[in-house]
Parts: structure tokens; sequence; C-alpha cells
């Protein structure tokens, strides 16, 4: 280590003991303190904050800071030097920060600083801020030992390529089965999108391994931080694609001190809000039927079930039924309670159109029966008989309780199954909307409704009419929503989950080229525009990866060129490792080459291994095959909540979010995949979840999507080479 370095170190040293005995004294105080459990508004208030200041130090303690900002201000007489953590501490003798917090506005240099002589700024509460950077430093800082300095900017200095350095090495850092924050590593871009106004659709197209599901928890976070007044944890939510993938994110949050945080999938929500009416159908038939290999696999059109029941087109239609549906809901017949006892139509319908519109169809029917109630009650009140008045009261509550039975409440799922039976069909609708419904959606539909079952695709439009049934109370409504793998979700879903979010505060995140569902998602981020209308969407593109090696990255790009379909592409940082190992197998060997591939790969750092196959049904056989030669793989199938780690076996289709230090792709040939861009975009997921090493085997011809990869590929044979 040069002197310079050295005397760096030191420094860093003397400063982290200093901060590190602060945050200890402080803790200490606290902890000092009886905890008060009585009744007094005010003490309660002192005891909320001072266990936040408990739980704050505690957080920082073991690496109180990453990151260090030598700032001077416009005007100032010197720079002083700023550190940043995941936490601010404040040293409390002399009210001065010992630790700002990374989402603070000063933080923001940190991020957005990427070198230069010239000044530099920020945004702030009380306008621009400018100033000069003099030094940028990177620290490593685990369980209170300083592993790390790496200075990425020095004003005056060479700063050749540090920056990138210090990157690379956090990104060759191996995998466990959670993912990681990136507080630390946070690369400019990612920081504008982190700290993007709030009111607003943000659509990010990100390439694979570009960190977009960890940006947007970070910018979760950073909403909570700035935004303290106007949002709740608990009335944020995380749409994932998956339960085992919210498993795998789960560590994020509250590494970043954030907890209450919805976290669901959106067949579980939908499922929720309709009270379980209905079951969702076997997914498993649907993958099978989608991602059949080659020649069998269905085309996809504007007429696919998804597509058609996804599109705002089919919400419009949705809207003119449920428009004619409630002009002819109140039935056209005074109540007539008894001879001498009638309630005119007009005056229900008074009740009904004028005095509860403003109320949800429901709702409304609710309130004009009770109205009809109350007119009832008052009119036998008048009766001075009270034998008359009782015998009467019986016959007319009699004829109330057959009225209302006669007006059924409105039932999400008997207005849509009406919609797609014309042969049972009790309910009335205008021919021509529902000549817009394709033959062959209408049949498959009824048929899965008919067993109280729906597909994917059927739970956005029964939950939007639930709502325009019932209304959207305030438990139901989000102050900010995020959805990942967003290119999988329809237009109408994004629609329906407006409704529930204020001020349309999204962040939307996904990737063209990962669009393995085209049968019920977009082709288009503006097909998601169009949702939000002008000005109320901001569009991102992250074009860097950051998971996979070069080599990993120019194979699946390949594979992509290769497909025939026109996907955005990923530029890898420049972090080199091992080939792409192409690995032929025997007619039935595939087993076999698999066992060789995971024998070598105990021989090296991988501690994360992923087995991917095409279809369930295959993993199934392969996991068998693992298990009998000893080892002890976990299978990952769909409807799995938890991701353990080690080594999986699983399709490909389940692997989206996920990463894992080494990928062993199989049946990488002709029969199993054609090159087109459906099963290019499949296969593209596949390589991309693997950080250090990909090894892909094929039975007899190698698909035409694996072709022409060049140098970065090394055709390896037999197992016995291996």
């Amino acid at each position: 280590m040069d002197t310079e370095r050295q005397s760096a170190y030191q420094e860093e040293l003397d400063q982290l003991d200093q901060v590190t005995r602060l945050i200890d004294d402080q803790l200490r105080e606290l902890e000092a303190i009886p905890r008060y459990y009585g009744t007094d508004l005010t003490e309660q208030v002192l005891e909320s904050i001072r266990e936040n200041g408990r739980r704050s130090l505690a957080r920082a303690r073991p690496e109180p800071y990453f990151g260090r900002l030598d700032w001077q201000e416009k005007d100032s007489e010197a720079p002083a030097p700023l550190y940043i953590g995941k936490v601010g501490v404040e040293n409390r003798a002399t009210g001065q920060p010992l630790v700002i917090d990374w989402r603070a506005p000063v933080a923001s240099l940190f991020y957005s600083f990427t070198g230069g002589a010239d000044a530099a700024s920020y945004d702030s509460p009380e306008g621009l801020v400018e100033g000069l950077v003099y030094l940028k430093r990177n620290l490593v800082i685990r369980k209170q030992l300083l592993q790390r300095v790496v200075d990425t900017y020095t004003r005056g200095g060479d700063n050749l390529a540090v920056a990138d350095e210090f990157l690379l090495y956090r990104l060759g850092e191996n995998k466990d089965n959670r993912l990681r924050d990136i507080v630390s590593t946070i690369q400019s871009e990612q920081d504008s999108i982190i700290r993007a106004v709030k009111n607003q659709a943000l659509l990010i197209q990100g390439v694979a391994g570009s960190g977009k599901t960890t940006v947007a928890l970070h910018r979760l976070a950073y909403l909570l931080y700035q935004y303290r007044e106007q949002i709740r944890a608990e009335r944020m939510i995380i749409f994932a694609p998956n339960s085992m993938f919210l498993d795998y994110i789960s560590g994020v949050l509250p590494e970043l001190g954030v907890g209450d945080i919805q976290q669901t999938t959106f067949t579980d929500w939908a499922l929720e809000q309709l009270d379980h009416e209905v079951k969702l159908a076997d997914p498993a038939k649907t993958h099978a039927y989608w991602f059949a290999s080659g020649t069998d696999r269905p085309a996809i059109t504007d007429e696919t079930p998804g597509r058609f029941k996804g599109a705002l087109a089919f919400r419009e239609l949705l809207d003119a039924c449920l428009d004619h549906y409630e002009a002819v809901f109140l039935p056209d017949a005074d109540f007539e309670a008894a001879e001498d006892l009638v309630l005119p139509v007009s005056l229900i319908r008074r009740w009904f159109t004028v005095e509860n519109k403003h109320y949800p169809l429901a709702k409304r029917r609710e309130r004009t029966l009770a109205r009809i109630k109350r007119w009832l009650e008052m009119q036998l009140e008048q009766m001075a008989d009270p034998v008359r008045r009782k015998d009467k009261k019986a016959k007319a509550s009699a004829r109330l309780r057959a009225y209302a039975k006669a007006w059924p409440a409105p039932s999400p799922l008997t207005f849509y199954t009406q919609l797609f039976r014309p042969a049972k069909r009790t309910l009335s609708f205008p021919e021509e909307l529902l000549s817009r419904i394709p033959e062959t959606v209408a049949e498959e539909t009824a048929k899965t409704l008919k067993k109280k079952q729906a597909q994917w695709e059927d739970l956005a439009p029964l939950v939007y009419i639930r709502d325009r049934f019932e209304g959207i109370g305030g438990n139901d409504t989000f102050d900010h929503t995020v959805i990942d793998e967003a290119q999988d979700f329809s237009p109408f879903q994004v629609a329906l989950l407006d409704r529930h979010t204020k001020g349309s505060s999204f962040t939307i995140l996904g990737d063209l080229s990962q669009g393995i569902h085209g049968y019920q998602g977009i082709i288009s981020w503006d097909e998601f525009a169009a949702v939000f209308g002008d000005g109320q969407s901001a569009y991102y593109q992250l074009d860097r990866s950051y998971r996979s090696t070069m080599e990993i990255i120019r194979f699946a790009n390949q594979v992509l060129a290769n497909s025939g379909g026109d996907f955005p592409q990923a530029v890898p940082v420049f972090r080199s490792g091992d080939k792409v190992k192409l690995v032929p197998a025997s007619r039935g060997g595939t087993a076999a080459q698999v066992l060789a591939i995971l024998a070598k790969l105990a021989e090296g750092p991988a501690e994360t291994i992923a087995v991917m196959t095409r279809s369930e049904k295959r993993s199934r056989e392969l996991h068998a095959a693992l298990e009998a030669a000893g080892r002890e793989p976990s299978l990952i199938q769909a409807g799995q909540r938890e991701y353990r780690g080690g080594l999986s076996v699983l399709p490909v289709y389940l692997a989206k979010g996920l990463e894992f230090d080494a990928v062993v792709l199989v049946d990488a040939d002709e029969a199993h995949y054609a090159a087109d861009p459906q099963d290019g975009k499949l296969l593209y997921v596949g390589c991309t979840r693997a950080l250090h090493d990909l090894w892909v085997v094929y039975e007899g011809s190698p698909t035409r999507l694996i072709r022409d990869a060049g140098a970065d590929v090394a055709e390896t044979a037999a197992a016995a080479s291996l």
C-alpha cells in the first residue's frame, strides 16, 4: 500500500473509531432510559422518539456509512467531509450530523456527481445549492471493521476508472438466497429514478440485470423519507410476479429501515378483493399451453383471450355494459305493500337516481330499500287500530322481502358471466356491444366461469366490476404502487390499479425483452402511457446490465438478435469472466452432462446454482435424476413461496427476477427452442440469470438462437472431458 493510500486508510480508521464510539455512547444512553408504557400522551411521544433513536443507532452501528464526499458549498471557506450511510446519525452533544442519510438532498451528490472540475449542484427545499466536490470516497465497513477504502474522485487527480473498479468489486461478490440493497453503489441513472417526484407514473424499461427491482425498492424508501407527511408505509404496495420472488426480495426494505409496506401478487390481491368468490384456474395448464415447444405453440393475436380482455378497449366495452345495466337496474314497477299502500315507481326512481346518485350501485340499492322500509313504517304508524296495523305489517313486510328478492344485489361474477353465455343470459345487454367479443373468447371464458374459476386475465375485469358495484374503500387505496415485471401486466390491470392509487403515483418496471407472457402482457410501453394520458407519466430506460459478465450478456444479446425480434439489448459493464460453455449431450444423456457440470462447479466458488428447463415436467424429471445421483436440489414449482438458495431445478419462466452464481440451461436444441421472438425471449431470460458462469446443454442440433456467438463461447465436448 503506497503512502498516500495508507494515510487515507489510517484517516478513515480514526474516523470510524470516533463515530462508532459516539454511536455506542448514544445508544447506551437511550438504552438506559426505562421504556414508557403509560397513557400520558406527551410521554408516549417522547418514548416514540427515543425508540426510533434506539432502532436507528442499532441499525447504523455495524456499518455506519459507506461513502464520504468532501463538499465545499458556494461562498464557504473550505470543503467539509460528509459521511453518507443508510441511516442518518446526529451527534447529540453538538447537534451536528455524524452521518447523513443517503436519501437527504445533499447525499444525492454522492450518486449524481461523476467527475470533472466544474461546479456541482443539488436540489434542496430552499432551492438549488451549488459548490465544488473535492473528494468522493467509497468505503466498505463490515461489523465495525474497515475493509476497503477507494477514492473514486480526487479534485485535480487523474481518476482513471477507479469508480468502475469499486463497482466491479461489489458486483463480483457471490449471491445468497436474498436480493441485497445497492445503496452504496447506486448509479447516476438509477438515482434519477429513485428521486423522481411522487405524483407521476414512472415507466421503466430496464434490461436484465439493470437493477430495476432494487431501484424500485430504494425509491419506496426515498419517498417515505422525502414525503413523510403525505404518505404512509402501510399504504404503499408492491406487486411482484410470484410469491417466491417476494421471498427473494424480502430483505431489502428492512435493510433500508422500511417496514409495513404491503407486498403481494396481483392474483392474491384480486382474489382478496373478490372475497374469494372465484378461484384461479390452474396456471400450470395455461403455462403448458403457451410454453409448448416450436410448432405446438399457438399464435398470439389481438383476439387471444389475455390480449383481448387486457386491452383498454375491453374496459370501455365493460363500461358501456355497466352503464346500460345501471340504467335498467331499478325494477320498473310500483311497490304495492297492500291495496291501499302503494309507493309509486317514480318516487322510488327519484330516491335511487337523484338522492343517492353519488353512491355506487350496491349502496344505492341498499339505501333505496332502506328508504322504502322507512316509508312503509311511517305509513303503518298512521294506522290507529293496533290489531289491523300488526296484521298489515306482517303482510307488507313479506311483500317488501319479495320485492327486494326480485331486485337482487349486483354480483360481479354473475354480471361478468352473463357477458359470455348468450344461451343462458338473464340480463339484457345491447347486442352491438356483445358482438365485439370474439366467439372463441366467449366460449373459453364461459367454460372457465361455469366452474367458478377465472383465468388471470379475468381478475382485473372482475375487480373493476366489483369497484363499480361497491365502490373503493379507503383501505383499498394506495399512496404509491410498484409493479415489477410489468411487461407481463395488461393495460386493463394498470388502469384498474390507477383507480386504487392516489395521484397516479406509480413505479412500473419491466423489460420487453423478457416479455415471455406475450399472450397477456404488452408489446410496447405506449400501452401503459395511454392509461395515464399526457403529462402524467415519465419514461426511463436503463440499458446497462450490472448482473452478468460481458461474455454472458453478449451471448444473451445474440440470442435476441437470432430470434428476429426488435428488442432492447443490454450494455454490459466491463466485467469479464469465463466464456459461455456449450455442451452437447447424447440422446437421453442430458442428466449425465448436468451431473458432470455440477461436479465441475463444486470446485469453484459458486454458492447458488440453477438448472433450468423448458417445462415443469422436464424440471421434475431432472430433479428426480439428480436426487437419484445423490444430489439434494430444491425443485422450484409454480405457487412456491420460498427460495432457499443452493442448488435449484426450475423451468425458465419461473426464474424471472432471480439471479444465480451459475446457471445450467438444458434442452437448448431445435426441438425445444424455435428461432422466433417468443422462444428467443424465454432463452434470454434463462441466460441472463447467471452472474458468473453459464453452461448451455443440448441434444442433437443446437437451436439456431445460440449460433454465431463467436468469441464469447467455448464448445465443450463430452462429460468425461469436464
